[in-house]
């Protein structure tokens, strides 16, 4: 049996991601050139889903504009909002009953970046006859998360939701896989401390009550993207898994610009005589680059130019106006941001995390 419907998240403000999240929704953050929720989709739609709802802020657009209706990816896409406010993501789930019915369906944070492949866990589930499976990671602030719990014996007994003192180094990395027994655990739990229905709360109730709850530790590369370090390090590594056949160079290069490693450019790029590119990079369509270095691990989004400047391990969004002689590493810029020449360049540069349409003389 194909677990063939999937509830992805597209709602909640980032504030830890601010003033990026200010003026966009945090699942549209570009992670090697690519919208962060398309990651969970293709995930999804790897396993055989061929319908998703995404849940999306109320009064959301922007989102629906970016993703659709699902037919780049031959599948179904609807959205529905959190009705109440946000009370939880296991409340999210709820709010979804009538597009679940009695079908298993997969649960996926999208603010999750994950590198391996579902199929093992989706071939557990639906051949193990498990009521959820669950995927733990290690991570090195297990408080921050749901953590698991184990009997003497090793079999998992509860999940606890941001535990003071964590019973291990492990915790719930936001990809759960669920069958109709979800609602009876979620008619059975009350909101916690800080008022929301916890899905930790939901796989401790399947466990209190008998049903079957696998689990699977992540054997590939994880990350919840809640910091600016967090997305830096997504896509650096996304930069790293992409095959040689994603990288297409398309611009227009001068004599004399060096191009090192793996290296995508989009049409309309043009790259002047005095640009050093050292890959992994990827560029967008109708960038200007002049007199500059711009990586490894960085992305610049479509219509910036970059004048001077040296970039490394940075995300640079669409737009963007960088023409100044400052070395940028570890920064977020966001859309239509510029940064123009000013007077004393402190030593091992700059350090940046930039929302929309901010403009800096430096």
């Amino acid at each position: 049996m194909v677990v063939k419907k999937a509830i992805l998240t597209g709602g909640g403000h980032a504030t830890r991601l601010r003033p990026i999240t200010t003026t966009i929704n945090k699942h549209l953050i570009p992670l090697a050139n690519k919208p962060m929720i398309f990651y969970a989709i293709e995930k999804v739609v790897e396993v055989g889903v061929r319908e998703i709802a995404i849940n999306v802020n109320p009064g959301e657009t922007e989102l629906q504009k970016y993703v659709g209706d699902g037919g780049h990816w031959g599948v179904n896409i609807r959205y529905f909002e959190q009705t109440g406010g946000p009370q939880g993501i296991a409340h999210v789930v709820s709010c979804a009953r009538d597009f679940l019915g009695d079908d298993p369906f997969i649960f996926f944070l999208s603010d999750n970046i994950i590198l391996g492949s579902l199929k093992e866990m989706a071939d557990k589930f639906t051949r193990g006859g498990y009521s959820a499976c669950l995927a733990f990671a290690e991570v090195p602030d297990p408080e921050r998360f749901g953590v698991p719990e184990f009997d003497e014996s090793g079999n998992l007994k509860r999940v606890v939701e941001k535990p003071t003192h964590p019973a291990c180094n492990m915790a719930q990395t936001g990809i759960y896989f669920y069958d109709k027994h979800f609602f009876d655990a979620f008619s059975n739990i009350k909101k916690s401390d800080r008022g929301e229905y916890e899905i930790s709360d939901i796989n401790t109730w399947l466990l209190e009550n008998g049903f079957k709850v696998g689990w699977e530790k992540v054997k590939s590369w994880w990350k919840d993207t809640g910091k600016p370090i967090d997305l830096i390090t997504a896509n650096q590594l996304l930069l790293d898994q992409l095959n040689d056949a994603d990288f297409q160079n398309n611009a227009v290069i001068e004599q004399g610009a060096r191009i090192e490693g793996k290296v995508s450019m989009g049409h309309g790029t043009r790259v002047g005589p005095k640009v050093v590119i050292r890959g992994p990079v990827i560029i967008g369509e109708n960038c200007v680059l002049e007199d500059c270095i711009i990586g490894p691990y960085a992305t610049i989004g479509a219509g910036t130019e970059v004048y001077s400047a040296e970039i490394e391990h940075s995300i640079i969004f669409d737009n963007v106006d960088i023409n100044c002689p400052l070395r940028i590493l570890d920064s977020i810029i966001g859309k239509n941001a510029t940064i123009i020449s000013g007077h004393q360049i402190p030593q091992g540069g700059h350090k940046m995390l930039l929302g929309d349409n901010t403009s800096i003389e430096m």
